[in-house]
């Protein structure tokens, strides 16, 4: 969980949660950031299986797995979270070939304009931030789902953030790396999109 500041020097997308073309956005935002010549892409979901409000990246992670071997890395997901516990170690441990590109997705807190949307940006993300917890940060790019305002007193609602709000977020956001994975390594247009949970 992660508390999300407004940065103008890195390119960044804000797309509505529920936008039917969520994910044709977020491959599209992939696309502007991933390099070329880029070959294993990475996706780190951080976050909590236990908290509602926490669950996006494990979710995403899930949907994922084991979709493209080839050029896909999947690590955190609801069977194996990466959590503030965990992140550290779990990440420490993986070995990233040269020409690697890491996506990390979490669930963050932000401004009231924002909640309920989904945010793509050029850079890493701080993990824990808006919990107060100190990490590392993480990712090239982040995908972050914003599920909640940044406000201090509504902590204790992580606990019942509206799971079709987070269900949502995880599938558009899974589907439009999927997508952007599907097209940058020119697979078959009938290659499944999403793992079935």
């Amino acid at each position: 969980m992660n508390a999300l500041n407004v940065r103008l020097d890195l390119f960044e997308k804000i797309i509505p949660f529920n936008h039917k073309l969520a994910p044709l956005f977020i491959r599209d935002s992939l696309h502007s950031i991933i390099p070329e010549g880029t070959e294993r892409i990475f996706v780190i979901g951080i976050g909590s299986n236990v908290i509602n409000g926490d669950s996006l990246g494990p979710f995403v992670g899930t949907l994922l797995h084991n979709l493209y071997p080839q050029h896909l890395t999947v690590v955190g997901n609801l069977q194996t979270p990466l959590d503030a516990q965990t992140l550290v170690p779990e990440v420490s441990q993986i070995t990233m070939p040269q020409n690697s590109f890491v996506i990390a997705i979490d669930s963050v807190l932000g401004s009231e304009s924002i909640v309920n949307s989904i945010v793509v940006r050029d850079g890493s993300i701080l993990p824990g931030s808006g919990l107060g917890k100190k990490l590392p940060p993480i990712g090239d790019c982040s995908i972050m789902g914003v599920v909640l305002e940044n406000d201090p007193t509504l902590e204790c609602s992580l606990l019942s953030t509206n799971l079709h709000l987070i269900y949502t977020m995880a599938t558009n956001i899974a589907k439009g790396i999927s997508l952007a994975i599907r097209q940058y390594y020119k697979y078959p247009s009938f290659h499944p999109i999403l793992q079935h949970c």
